[in-house]
């Protein structure tokens, strides 16, 4: 799984110094609701501590656990793509702190600084790519037959 040394570790400094610029420290504690499926995407996090249970909604189910995230990762790129809308849910498993981003607020500054915004979505396309990944592999282990060769 990607973790943030993706971002944190390999956007070059300046670009990251900008990043931070606009970072806000927030604290959600166990239980609590991050986002909706279907919410506006306004925003996205970095996990410094705790566990984001990832759901989806199933109709005459409780929301189903599709992913978990932790430390060191990011949460969120529905903020990146019109109409910034959650393709997932999200809730606190125990106590978490992030650094909180608002999404306006970057993507003004890849609007406004090219080079950052290059940097940033190289990023968060390796992001999604690794978790389509994940999510093909978890596919393939709840379909795939048996002894089907497959590894």
């Amino acid at each position: 799984m990607t973790t943030w040394p993706l971002l944190l570790e390999t956007l070059p400094r300046v670009q990251r110094e900008q990043l931070f610029a606009l970072a806000d420290e927030r604290l959600f504690p166990s239980g609590s609701r991050l986002f909706d499926e279907g919410g506006t995407a306004d925003r996205f996090w970095l996990i410094r501590s705790g566990e984001v249970a990832l759901d989806v909604y199933v109709p005459g189910r409780q929301a189903q656990v599709v992913e978990t995230l932790g430390p060191r990762q990011q949460l969120g790129w529905s903020w990146i793509f019109p109409p910034y809308r959650w393709h997932l849910g999200a809730r606190a498993v125990g106590p978490v702190r992030t650094w909180e981003f608002r999404a306006a607020e970057v993507r003004e500054l890849c609007a406004g600084d090219p080079e950052f915004g290059y940097e940033l979505m190289l990023r968060c396309a390796a992001l999604i790519a690794d978790r389509l990944q994940a999510t093909r592999l978890r596919l393939l282990d709840l379909y795939a037959p048996y002894g089907s060769g497959r590894s």
